[in-house]
């Protein structure tokens, strides 16, 4: 079995390795350049927007309460940001391509920030209405903006492979071994029952929360992930200012590992490239296509507000959560190599804070990654619906959903990884595809909205406001049935 299991994930690292390094970072990286030059590099001059569009408040939902908040929107997708791509993922790039993928990693995140801005306000111009609010996202305007509803229907089906199942056991398989590597700290052994008794209770809390709908996610997600964030970040915040003379010397080895200049665990250029752009993305997810179903959720009055709202969740993942990662690893000096992934965090916070800290992360973890469950299953649940409305296909992908969580709990962490590599490979593919021709949608309602700040209003989109656009199923104006449009007001 355990030949199998080397064999089988050998064949998927290896074909996740060519699709990442000949096909997807290149046509991330020059996609991510048209839409930064396109859109006047607004992923960086319009910051200020996206701090001030966050504390919007929701309209009143179709069915007569308050829907999604642009900040609960946001949760939910932090949420599934915020996991463990954020802990391990980035441990992961080090170990194997050496400090150097942290350099590779910021810049990534800066230049995808546009990509995201694209996505997400797609996601929000074409979504739809439900019985609570909205839901939207790539599918969704492959469907509206591309008339192309087969490609929304492969992009489906990958998503909920991809995060509800896939992507869901590295969730859980991560809260177990946390779990495990707490209990043997405190000198008991553990078994495969404990795991399996691990899995049963994440499914347990897990059913509780995801049978409550939309609205339990993102008040759960709402009151986690500031917290977890909050926390994670104090505790490695004390280690790296407990070890500042180290400081210089990782921005040092950073940029000399980024360039090849020093090499790291025989980690060559290509490598170090390539580890640090593919756990960048399998942390911000920005051009995955995942963000913009959650992103689509919430009642904004314009398009715009919720992909400036998204790209600061970029940043905020992968400038702050990930950098925090990256310099508690570095400024304790660790022993690199592919194998010790998963342990560099952990050690690097016993050594600055002592054996405790061990534990803290085992709760910060279990909090990441209970959150990122949350969120892959809304994504997964956004993606039924496009395919189905039939009641008992989603109850049926809910009971699914709580298996492969359990299943993830007692598999191996390599081949889970392997393939989380590959299936967000090809979703990330299909949805760039599509944001290629749809950016010119995007472009204009950007025009929209700045014309609106200009004139001192608080943007408020209509569909007649831009009558170039067509198949838009939700921003109607005033004067036509099923007003989902206010008029603007002066910005207070």
């Amino acid at each position: 079995m355990e030949e199998l299991n080397r064999v089988a994930d050998e064949a998927v690292t290896s074909f996740a390795d060519a699709f990442w390094a000949w096909l997807l970072i290149p046509l991330l990286a020059v996609l991510s350049i048209y839409f930064t030059a396109r859109l006047g590099v607004v992923q960086l001059r319009m910051i200020p927007e996206m701090f001030r569009t966050l504390r919007s408040k929701p309209e009143v939902a179709p069915d007569g309460k308050r829907a999604i908040s642009s900040f609960q929107a946001f949760s939910i997708s932090a949420a599934a940001r915020i996991g463990t791509g954020n802990v391990v993922g980035v441990a992961g790039a080090i170990a194997v391509g050496g400090p150097g993928a942290v350099l590779w990693m910021w810049v990534m995140g800066l230049l995808v920030g546009a990509a995201s801005f694209v996505e997400s306000t797609l996601g929000q111009l074409y979504k739809v209405r439900d019985r609570t609010g909205y839901r939207g996202g790539p599918a969704y305007y492959m469907q509206h903006g591309l008339k192309a509803r087969w490609m929304g229907i492969i992009f489906a089906i990958t998503i909920i492979v991809t995060f509800s199942f896939v992507f869901n056991a590295v969730q859980s398989n991560t809260i177990a071994n946390a779990v495990a590597n707490s209990a043997e700290a405190f000198g008991y052994s553990t078994t495969g029952w404990v795991t399996a008794a691990v899995g049963l209770l994440v499914v347990a809390v897990t059913a509780l929360v995801v049978f409550g709908g939309v609205r339990r996610i993102a008040h759960v997600t709402q009151t986690l992930v500031p917290f977890m964030a909050a926390l994670y970040v104090l505790m490695g915040a004390v280690v790296v200012v407990l070890y500042a003379d180290q400081i210089p010397v990782v921005f040092t080895r950073i940029v000399q590992g980024a360039f090849g200049l020093r090499e790291f665990a025989g980690a060559a250029v290509g490598t170090v490239i390539i580890q640090g752009v593919r756990r960048g993305m399998f942390s911000n997810e920005a051009g995955l296509g995942s963000a913009p179903n959650a992103g689509a959720t919430a009642a904004v009055t314009h398009p715009v507000k919720q992909g400036l709202v998204q790209t600061l969740g970029v940043y905020f993942d992968t400038l702050i959560i990930c950098s925090m990662t990256a310099f508690l690893i570095l400024v304790t000096n660790p022993t690199y190599g592919e194998e010790r992934g998963p342990v560099l965090t952990q050690e690097a916070l016993q050594t600055g804070l002592g054996p405790w800290a061990l534990h803290a992360l085992t709760v910060v973890l279990l909090l990441l990654a209970f959150s990122s469950i949350l969120g892959n299953f809304y994504y997964g649940q956004s993606n039924i619906a496009f395919l189905t409305e039939n009641r008992g296909v989603m109850t049926t992908f809910k009971f699914v959903f709580l298996i492969a969580t359990f299943l993830g709990s007692i598999g191996t962490v390599q081949i889970v990884w392997s393939l989380a590599d590959a299936t967000m490979g090809f979703m990330a593919l299909v949805n760039l595809i599509a944001l290629a021709p749809l950016v010119g949608a995007v472009a204009l309602v950007l025009k929209d909205y700045i014309a609106q700040r200009k004139q001192g209003l608080d943007p408020v989109f209509t569909r007649d406001r831009v009558p170039q656009l067509r198949n838009i199923q939700c921003w109607e104006s005033e004067q036509e049935p099923g007003t989902a449009g206010v008029a603007g007001r002066a910005d207070g």
